[in-house]
């Protein structure tokens, strides 16, 4: 093991170095935000959209299409469940979904930052256990940064990259200390997963499969499994934190079940005949025709609307430019232009549901329309070279009248194919060698809806001369393949928060495009991306994130990698009547840490 990981310093020496080091008037405190202070005071005593008298009992069952191979989340090989990962880990600190970016103390009692967030200082909790009994140790937790930033999936390995030392400085506390220039660092450290090192001596950590069982220190443990059809996680009756303020009213069922069935089609079925307790409803006009079965009839199933404050993020068809016949932005924007997304989104969601128009579209953080302007402007200046059409003077996807036939769209793409040197021959499009131009479009065998809609579109397709190869295979190869970006164009979606930070890098970084793994399937290496992910970091205020923000929005959109689909301000979720939620909702809505984790069970 790398010995600059492992160095401690310890006793009074320790303390006399840290006293008299940069940032000595820092001051320990209970939470941390991007900007300004956390909402909560230190004596808080729940979240404000938790229950904190919730009862604990009952049980919820989830059904997810595909299987899984592995019960270890932390690496690239395997699949695993996604409830291990966040039931039955913790961090050093945890998520207040009513801000924007705010972190409060979970493993950690307390975090120490100076002003320019140089380095950052964790005290451990001492009642903090792993779920065996044994104590969260500062070991541990140099340990687990090591091992996940090295041998862990590539989505730890940027923070780790940008650490230059970590050290224990007293009997529970750690200070790690970051490469300047990006004031997130010390709360993607705060969210970092603490795992116990005792568990894996002796083992590959980069193994996957079912040899161990994980131990962590969340509040479930994994009870029973049986590959690819179901894993149950049982609440841990002696969680050492269910009686923290953070963790008031959250983490109430005594049982998380994911079921597991070939198909989202099939899912759906098992709901409706009450196999699964749960199901969110992505498809807004079978929300509105399709809830009238027995069990909504009868009362016993709720349709319950959530709404949230969130960006849209990005959901479509996304392109990888690694691949030759992507590589030509023209080619994009005619993959965009044949797109008829008024008659597929009729079709599908009975014309209901608005369009994605950008990376950061319903926030403040999206691009504006028209030309770039002001502090924007001056961000993106730097990058004029590099700047596709559309990023400075405005972008915005093209509108069909919403017949199936979109003369005008595919006229349009069809002139764009000529530019970019494709023509129809003979009823194909080739170029002027004579090579077909043709691709594969890789889709999971559980998503009925992404299916459907390729059908039209490469009917759609057909009538410019290009036969595209629609591709379906099982979730787990679907991962193995989009993992090595083994695809032409598949289905994508990205959420994104009202906070974005350090895996913008890993979304669409330069270095991400050669990282197995990494989110930035579209394969797009710009030094305008990677200079504006640079400057939304180092930002100092609130004011100057949100234009470089929007810089950067306008720079992907007007990359043409993804031909963006529908989204909602709502999430629909039909549910047991038994399963309850808080009437107070998070600004996130019922993203990551609201169902199962504020519901409860009641009769």
């Amino acid at each position: 093991m790398n010995g600059r990981w492992m160095g401690v310093v310890a006793g009074v020496a320790a303390a006399v170095m840290v006293a008299c080091g940069p940032g000595a008037r820092a001051e320990p405190q209970h939470g941390i935000a991007m900007y300004g202070d956390p909402a909560l005071p230190q004596d808080f005593v729940s979240l404000p959209y938790v229950n904190p008298d919730a009862p604990k009992g009952g049980r919820i069952v989830f059904g997810e299409a595909g299987g899984f191979d592995s019960l270890h989340p932390f690496i690239l090989k395997g699949t695993a469940p996604y409830g291990i990962s966040v039931y039955v880990f913790e961090t050093l600190m945890g998520r207040n979904w009513d801000e924007p970016f705010s972190l409060y103390g979970l493993l950690a009692e307390s975090v120490e930052v100076p002003d320019d967030r140089s380095w950052v200082e964790f005290t451990l909790r001492p009642e903090a256990r792993f779920s065996d009994g044994t104590p969260v140790t500062v070991d541990d937790v140099i340990w687990s940064f090591e091992t996940l930033g090295t041998l862990g999936h590539p989505r730890y390995h940027a923070l780790q990259d940008q650490i230059t030392s970590m050290e224990q400085t007293g009997e529970r506390s750690v200070r790690i200390t970051f490469e300047g220039g990006n004031r997130e660092l010390a709360l993607l450290a705060g969210l970092r997963p603490i795992l116990p090192r005792a568990q894996w001596e002796g083992r590959a950590f980069d193994e996957s499969g079912f040899d161990v069982v994980p131990v962590g220190s969340g509040p479930y443990v994994i009870d029973a499994f049986e590959p690819g059809r179901f894993i149950s996680l049982k609440r841990n009756p002696d969680w050492w934190a269910r009686d923290l303020p953070l963790m008031r009213g959250q983490h109430n069922f005594d049982e998380i079940r994911y079921d597991y069935f070939g198909d989202g089609d099939v899912v759906f079925e098992a709901f409706k005949a009450g196999e699964i307790t749960s199901y969110r409803e992505g498809n807004a006009q079978r929300w509105a025709t399709q809830y009238d079965f027995p069990r909504v009839t009868s009362g016993e199933v709720v349709q319950s609307i959530i709404p949230h404050q969130r960006p849209s993020g990005i959901t479509g068809y996304v392109m990888n430019t690694r691949r030759p016949a992507f590589q030509d932005w023209r080619v994009r924007e005619a993959m965009i232009q044949a797109f008829n997304f008024e008659f597929i989104n009729q079709t599908l969601n009975g014309g209901t549901l608005p369009r994605i128009t950008s990376y950061f579209s319903n926030s403040v953080l999206g691009m504006g329309p028209g030309p770039a302007t002001g502090t924007v402007l001056d961000y993106m200046t730097p990058h004029q070279a590099v700047l596709l059409p559309g990023a400075i003077d405005g972008y915005t996807l093209p509108v069909s009248d919403g017949t199936e036939r979109n003369r005008a769209g595919i006229a349009r793409a069809l002139d764009l194919m000529a530019e970019a040197g494709w023509t129809v021959q003979d009823g194909v499009m080739r170029n002027a060698g004579g090579q077909d131009f043709t691709f594969e479009i890789l889709l999971n065998q559980g998503a009925t809806e992404t299916q459907q809609t390729m059908e039209i579109y490469a009917a759609a397709l057909g009538r410019m001369g290009i036969t595209p190869r629609i591709t379906t295979v099982d979730s787990a190869q679907y991962v193995a393949r989009t993992d090595a970006f083994d695809f032409d164009m598949a289905y994508y979606t990205r959420g994104v928060s009202l906070s974005p930070g350090t895996e913008q890098r890993l979304y669409w970084g330069t270095l991400a495009a050669e990282t197995p793994g990494s989110r930035n399937w579209m394969g797009v290496q710009s030094p305008a991306i990677d200079g504006l992910i640079d400057a939304m970091l180092a930002a100092g205020s609130r004011d100057d994130f949100i234009a470089a923000t929007q810089a950067l929005d306008r720079v992907l959109t007007s990359g043409r990698y993804v031909i963006p689909i529908w989204f909602s301000d709502h999430s629909r979720i039909a549910h047991d009547r038994r399963l309850r939620f808080p009437d107070r909702l998070p600004m996130y809505g019922d993203w990551i840490g609201f169902q199962p984790d504020v519901w409860w069970y009641q009769e």
